[in-house]
């Protein structure tokens, strides 16, 4: 008789940076005929039914060499899935990971290629206001489990922090390999259990129904989590293919560029960043920085922007937003003697050449008066990028079919977590405080609900 192999005993420099699965620590030996695969990551042999009801509390032989012996499901390998079976195995709850990809905690990784930004140091009102319409909502999981305490659990799993100075919370590491790999040395100690390549395609009863490599599974778990993303970086997990058979409102891109169709012009310009700009659309405004791309405009100024954006609302750049209109005019009025408009915009506002080509991009034929448009330059954009482009998206399962537990009206005993509930926020750390906040609260909420 064997124990599962756990989490715990993987090597953590097998599990490489990037998109790079985890390695198996055992390779070559097959589970035994009938053999009662409750296993995660590495090898499972039979057990005999005395011992799987000591350790799982089933009684039930029907479910002897099966795999439905687990109390707690969670449908969804990433920050939100992971962080409610963090909870329910803390909660004494023997907890499986179920996770369609090859690996958990993709779109993680792949957030941590620009630093992985975890969360933002503010007061409450104003992180919780970040949230717009969901605010209501999600008010309590964020007051619960906000930037502090986000901050507090990074480093209990050994992670150095560093604030920048827009109030950005960052690992020192500047990825988020180093976190994941902890993240999962803890659940292994926990004897939370992860079976990956299980893609959940429905339920059968009480039962959830899995496509997996070795053919299709149902686990019949006393509670589940579900945390299956929204739909957005498919081939990272997150393709909203979940959302038939729930009350979702439509996905639409969140945190998105915008496409334009450039002049052969500005192909010198692609990859240059637009620093000190301002951005305005829809009534909002966005200070931060974007980068021209082959595609169009892509960065966090552009993000921001994203509600008005993907409703075709009217962008204007503030080319100069730290001069006054009569200021600007004054320094531009002083051109000298056989001076072209380029050197005449470089020398007299400093305009750097990627803001010089966006000038002549959107404001030609110029005007005498050049100082209003380069104050409120007009840009003619096509739409946002494709859904599957976006950071995240908006929409997703209402919270009209969820109670305040998170807990699905229409199915007792089932939650939901992170991306793929009905809300949006910014970039700047509030996305992953939201996933890890909800997955904590429905964890939380599915241990509370079990125990009675």
């Amino acid at each position: 008789r064997t124990t599962p192999f756990p989490l715990s005993r993987v090597n953590p420099r097998r599990m490489r940076t990037g998109l790079d699965k985890i390695k198996k620590s055992v390779g070559g030996r097959q589970p035994a005929a009938g053999a009662c695969e409750i296993g995660g990551i590495g090898i499972v042999r039979r057990e005999d039914c005395s011992v799987r009801k000591a350790r799982c509390g089933m009684d039930r032989p029907e479910f002897c060499g099966s795999v439905s012996c687990w109390s707690g499901l969670v449908i969804g390998g990433g920050p939100a899935g992971l962080m409610a079976a963090e909870v329910m195995a803390g909660a004494g709850l023997k907890v499986i990971v179920a996770e369609a990809k090859p690996s958990v905690g993709r779109k993680l990784l792949m957030a941590g290629k620009s630093g992985l930004n975890l969360t933002k140091a503010e007061d409450e009102a104003t992180f919780v206001a970040a949230f717009e319409e969901a605010a209501p909502a999600l008010s309590p999981m964020l007051a619960a489990f906000g930037p502090d305490a986000v901050q507090a659990w990074a480093a209990g799993l050994g992670q150095e922090l560093f604030t920048g100075t827009t109030g950005r919370v960052f690992p020192k590491a500047m990825k988020a390999s180093p976190l994941l790999r902890a993240w999962l040395r803890q659940l292994g100690a926990q004897g939370v259990e992860v079976r990956t390549l299980w893609r959940w395609t429905g339920w059968d009863g009480d039962g959830a129904l899995f496509a997996t490599p070795e053919g299709e599974e149902v686990l019949r778990p006393d509670v589940t989590v579900l945390a299956m993303g929204g739909a957005s970086w498919a081939r990272l997990g997150s393709d909203g293919a979940w959302a038939e058979g729930f009350d979702t409102a439509p996905f639409r891109p969140s945190n998105i560029g915008i496409e334009i169709g450039w002049s052969d012009k500005m192909a010198d310009q692609f990859g240059q960043p637009l620093k000190a700009v301002a951005l305005r659309a829809g009534g909002r405004v966005s200070r931060g920085e974007c980068v021209i791309s082959r595609r169009g405009l892509e960065g966090a100024g552009v993000y921001a922007l994203s509600r008005d954006l993907r409703e075709g609302a009217t962008l204007e750049i503030d080319l100069m937003p730290d001069v006054p209109l009569d200021r600007l005019r004054d320094k531009l009025a002083r051109r000298r003697r056989g001076d072209s408009l380029s050197s005449h915009l470089r020398r007299a506002i400093r305009l750097d050449p990627a803001k010089r080509a966006l000038l002549m991009e959107f404001g030609r034929p110029l005007p005498d008066d050049l100082a209003p448009v380069l104050k409120a330059l007009p840009v003619r954009y096509a739409g946002v990028l494709p859904l599957d482009q976006a950071i995240s998206t908006a929409g997703g399962l209402r919270f009209a079919a969820l109670d305040e537990r998170l807990m699905l009206r229409d199915r007792p005993g089932t939650f939901a977590a992170g991306e793929m509930l009905d809300w949006e926020a910014p970039t700047g750390g509030y996305l992953l405080t939201a996933c890890l906040a909800t997955g904590r609260w429905a964890g939380d909420a599915a241990a509370r609900y079990l125990a009675g």
